[in-house]
C-alpha cells in the first residue's frame, strides 16, 4: 500500500463524533490531505473525552456514533477520495465502570478461575484483586449497597460472585475476588499492570494470541474489508515485547501503514521493528530545534539560577524526578520486580536506581542492551555502596528470557514519563520552548547541518515515518513554541520584563512562576480561564508546591492571584500584552518556517485538529477545545478564489501554507523522493534553511529578529539547479541558478519552488 501523502488528526469525542466528522470530508480533500487519522474508536469507558480508555473492544463507541457512524464515515471518506488512519490502544483497557468492560467484569466476578482472568497481568499472590476506588476513610465500606446481583459504591457497580450473597454488603464484600480499598493505596500496593500510574487503566497480555485475536479482531476486520489504510500504535513501550507484537500486527495487516508512538531521545535509533516509523515527537524536536539560536543559552542558565536559586543540572533533576516516580507512584510495580529476586539483597533500591538512571525509555533485549550498560554505570557513580547489588541485577536484566527483565523494560518506560514529561518538564523552566515530549531541554537547539543530518537519515530509513509538530499530547501547540523560540533571540529583553513582573506579582514557587509567565507570553492573547486552568494543571505535575494526590490549598490560591494579577492589574496586563507584540511577528516567521520543513521534510506529514490556522493552545485539555471548521472552510475558499493574504493576525499565511503544500505532496509525489541540502550565500546565509526534495525546493527563514537587526538579506544568495521554478505560495516565476533570497522571500518568509 502506497503510505499516505499528508494525514489530518481529528480528536473524535463524543462532543464531534463521527457524523461531525464525516462532514469534514470536502474540507480535508480542498485542504491537501490523503487521510483521515483519528483518536481511538473503539468502545471507551462511559463519558470518556479522548477515547483512550477503551472498555469494549468488540465495537466503536455508542457515544461517537457506533457502527452507523462508523460506516457512514467510511463511505464519506471513499466518495472524497480519502483513506483513513485509526489509533490503536493495545497496551491496556479502561476499567473506570466496571459494567463497561465485559472482560474485567468477569474477573472481578470469577477471579483467577474467570474466562478472561489471561487478559490482565494480575499478580493473584496476594489472594484478591484490590480495587483502590474508596474514599481515603476509616469507614468507607460502611457506603457500600446491595443492588440486585452487584454491590454499589456510590456510582460506581462491582458483580459479586456467585454463591456469595449472603449477609451484609460488607460481609458479602469480603467474599469476593476483589478488595475495594482507599484510592490512596493504590500507587503502593496494586496487583495488576497499569498504563503508568493511572489505576483506572489496567494493562493487557496481548502477548496472549487469544487476547490479541479478541482486542483486535474488529480494527483487523475493517482493514480486512478495505475500509482502513493505516493503524497508529498507541504506547508500544507498555507491552511486554513491543517487538513481537509488532510483527504479528504486520503480519495481520501486511500493507497498511502501521506506526508507533515510539518516543525517541535524542540520538536513539528506532529498533528494526516491521513498521513504517514513529508518530513524529522526533521530527518535532528536530524541525523546532533549528529555529532557536543556539548561541544564548548562557543567557537563559544565568536567568533561570537568578530566579530559582536552583543549581541542578538537568541531568540530576532528571535523575531525581525518576527516582521518585520509581518510589512513590510506581512503588507497586517496583515491589513486584523486588519479589522476583528474592536472594539479591537491596533488590528494590538497586531497581529504583537503575531505572532513574535508565538514559532512554526502555530497551528491547537484545537491542538497546548498551542503554542497560549505561545505567549500572551511572547507578554505580550515585550509590557506590549497591554495586553488589547492581552486579547481581543487571546480570539478570540483561537476559531477555528472565521474568525480571521483561518487567523491568515495561517499568523504566513509565518512569521516564512519569518522572521527565509529567515532572521534570514543569520543574526545568529556564526555556520551555525545548521542554516537549522526546525532547531534552539540556540540548539547545539545533544547528543547519544537525537538522540536514537528521533529515537525510529519515529519508534513508524511515522514508514513511510520520511527521508532526503538534498532537493531542504534546505540552504546547506549535505555535505557541514558535513563539518562545523567540525569546532567545531577546534574551536580554526577556530577562528584563520577567524580572520585573516576579516582582510585581510573586510566587514562592520561582520555577512555577517562570513557567507561567512564558506560557502567558507564547499563547498570548489567552483567556484568564484557560490560562488558570493551565497554571494549576503545571502546578500539580510539577508537584514541588502542590499535587494531585496531596494539594495545598494556599498554594493554589496564591497562584490563582497570581494568575489573576495579569488580568486584574492594568499596568502588568498591558505590559504582557505589548512584550507579546514585540515577538508576534517574528513568531509568526518561526511558525511559518517549521510548518513548511514539517510538511516538505522526509516523512508523511500529520496536521492536529485546527493547527492549519495559528493555534496557541497549551496542554490537554487546552490542545482539544473545539476547532471552528466553518471559519476554516470560508478562509480556504477566499485563498482559493485569488487572496494573497499577509502575514497577519488571522492565520490565512499558514493556512496557505498547509493548504498549497499538502496539495503538492498528494498531487506530486513525484517532487519528493530525495533530499539534497540547500545553503544560502552571503553575510546572511546562517537565516536560511532549506532543501531540494528532487523538484520541490522548500525554503525557510530562521532566526528573523537578528536576521532584522543585520538590515534583511542583503546580498545574500540561494543557487538553484538551472532549471525555471514557480512559486507556489505567490505563483512567481523564479528563474534557476543564482537567486536573490531577498527577492524570493519578499512575500512571505517561506518559499515552496517547483522545478517547471
Amino acid at each position: 500500500m502506497t503510505p499516505p501523502t499528508g494525514t489530518y488528526r481529528i480528536q473524535v469525542r463524543p462532543e464531534f463524533g463521527l457524523d461531525a466528522t464525516a462532514q469534514l470530508t470536502g474540507y480535508l480533500r480542498d485542504l491537501g490531505a490523503s487521510h483521515l487519522y483519528t483518536s481511538p474508536l473503539l468502545t471507551p469507558a462511559p463519558g470518556s473525552e479522548h477515547g483512550y480508555d477503551v472498555a469494549d473492544h468488540r465495537g466503536v463507541g455508542p457515544e461517537i456514533g457506533g457502527e452507523d457512524g462508523r460506516r457512514a464515515l467510511v463511505a464519506a471518506l471513499r466518495d472524497g477520495g480519502l483513506g483513513l488512519v485509526v489509533d490503536i490502544v493495545p497496551n491496556h483497557a479502561g476499567i473506570a465502570a466496571p459494567h463497561a468492560n465485559p472482560a474485567w467484569w468477569d474477573v472481578l466476578q470469577h477471579g483467577r478461575d474467570a474466562h478472561h482472568a489471561s487478559w490482565f497481568d494480575i499478580d493473584w499472590s496476594r489472594g484478591r484483586l484490590l480495587v483502590p476506588i474508596l474514599a481515603d476513610e476509616p469507614d468507607a465500606l460502611a457506603a457500600l449497597k446491595v443492588e440486585g446481583e452487584e454491590l454499589h459504591y456510590y456510582e460506581h457497580r462491582f458483580p459479586i460472585a456467585p454463591g456469595t450473597g449472603g449477609g451484609s454488603p460488607q460481609e458479602i464484600h469480603d467474599r469476593q475476588h476483589y478488595e475495594l480499598v482507599a484510592w490512596t493505596r493504590g500507587d503502593a500496593e496494586l496487583n495488576y499492570r497499569r498504563f503508568f500510574a493511572i489505576t483506572t487503566l489496567a494493562g493487557l497480555r496481548v502477548e496472549d494470541p487469544a487476547v490479541f485475536e479478541a482486542t483486535h479482531a474488529e480494527i483487523l476486520r475493517w482493514y480486512a474489508d478495505g475500509e482502513l489504510q493505516g493503524i497508529r500504535v498507541d504506547h508500544p513501550d507498555g507491552l511486554r515485547d513491543p517487538g513481537d507484537y509488532l510483527r504479528r500486527l504486520r503480519e495481520s495487516a501486511p500493507d497498511a501503514w502501521l506506526v508507533v508512538e515510539k518516543i525517541l531521545e535524542p540520538g536513539e535509533k528506532l529498533p528494526d521493528w516491521p513498521v513504517d516509523g514513529t508518530t513524529g515527537y522526533d521530527a518535532l524536536g528536530e524541525v523546532g530545534g533549528v529555529f532557536v539560536d543556539q548561541t544564548t543559552e548562557q543567557f537563559f542558565s544565568t536567568l533561570d539560577h537568578h530566579l530559582t536559586g536552583d543549581m541542578r543540572s538537568w541531568t540530576d533533576l532528571v535523575h531525581d524526578c525518576k527516582h521518585a516516580a520509581a518510589t512513590t507512584l510506581l512503588a507497586a510495580e517496583l515491589s513486584r520486580m523486588a519479589a522476583l529476586a528474592p536472594e539479591i539483597r537491596n533488590a528494590k533500591e538497586g531497581l529504583a536506581e537503575l531505572a532513574a538512571c535508565f538514559p532512554v525509555y526502555r530497551s528491547y533485549l537484545p537491542f538497546g542492551g548498551r542503554h542497560l550498560a549505561a545505567a549500572r554505570s551511572e547507578a554505580g557513580r550515585r550509590r557506590p555502596h549497591l554495586s553488589a547489588t547492581l552486579d547481581q541485577l543487571t546480570g539478570r536484566l540483561r537476559n531477555p528470557a528472565d521474568e525480571l527483565a521483561a518487567r523491568f523494560q515495561q517499568y523504566t518506560g513509565a518512569v521516564m514519563a512519569k518522572g521527565v514529561e509529567d515532572t521534570a518538564f514543569y520543574r526545568w523552566t529556564r526555556f520551555t520552548a525545548l521542554n516537549e515530549v522526546g525532547g531534552d531541554p539540556s540540548r539547545w537547539g539545533l544547528s543547519v547541518d544537525e537538522f540536514h543530518a537528521a533529515a537525510h537519515e529519515r529519508q534513508e530509513r524511515w522514508p514513511a515515518s510520520m511527521t508532526t509538530l503538534s498532537t493531542h499530547d504534546t505540552k504546547r501547540g506549535e505555535d505557541v513554541r514558535a513563539r518562545l523560540a523567540v525569546l532567545a533571540e531577546v534574551p536580554g529583553d526577556w530577562t528584563t520584563v520577567v524580572r520585573r513582573w516576579v516582582r510585581q506579582a510573586p510566587l514562592s514557587d520561582p520555577a512555577l512562576a517562570h513557567l507561567v509567565w512564558q506560557a502567558a507570553v507564547g499563547a498570548w492573547p489567552i483567556e484568564r480561564e484557560r490560562l488558570q486552568a493551565y497554571a494549576l494543571k503545571a502546578a500539580k505535575e510539577a508537584g514541588a508546591s502542590t499535587t494531585w494526590q496531596q494539594p495545598d490549598a494556599d498554594f493554589e490560591r496564591a497562584l490563582r492571584e497570581m494568575v489573576d494579577r495579569i488580568y486584574d492589574d492594568p499596568d502588568i496586563g498591558a505590559d504582557v500584552a505589548a512584550f507579546a507584540a514585540e515577538i508576534t511577528t517574528a513568531g509568526w516567521h518561526n511558525s511559518l518556517g517549521q510548518k513548511l520543513l514539517q510538511l516538505t521534510m522526509p516523512g508523511v506529514p500529520d496536521t492536529y485538529q485546527g493547527t492549519e490556522l495559528w493555534d496557541n493552545s497549551l496542554v490537554d485539555p487546552d490542545n482539544r477545545r473545539p476547532v471552528d471548521f466553518a471559519a476554516r472552510r470560508e478562509m480556504l475558499a477566499s485563498l482559493d478564489g485569488g487572496w494573497q493574504p499577509p502575514v497577519d493576525e488571522t492565520g490565512a499565511a499558514k493556512l496557505l501554507v498547509v493548504s498549497r503544500t499538502l496539495r503538492l505532496r498528494r498531487d506530486r509525489p513525484d517532487l519528493f523522493t530525495g533530499y539534497t541540502p540547500v545553503y544560502g550565500d552571503g553575510v546572511c546565509a546562517e537565516h536560511l534553511v532549506g532543501f531540494d526534495r528532487g523538484g520541490a525546493v522548500a525554503l525557510a527563514t530562521r532566526l528573523p529578529v537578528g536576521l532584522s537587526r543585520r538590515g534583511g538579506w542583503q546580498d545574500t544568495t540561494v543557487t538553484l539547479p538551472g532549471h525555471t521554478y514557480t512559486e507556489v505560495f505567490t505563483g512567481a516565476t523564479v528563474a534557476g541558478s543564482r537567486t536573490s533570497v531577498a527577492s524570493l522571500l519578499e512575500t512571505y518568509p517561506v518559499a515552496l519552488l517547483v522545478r517547471q
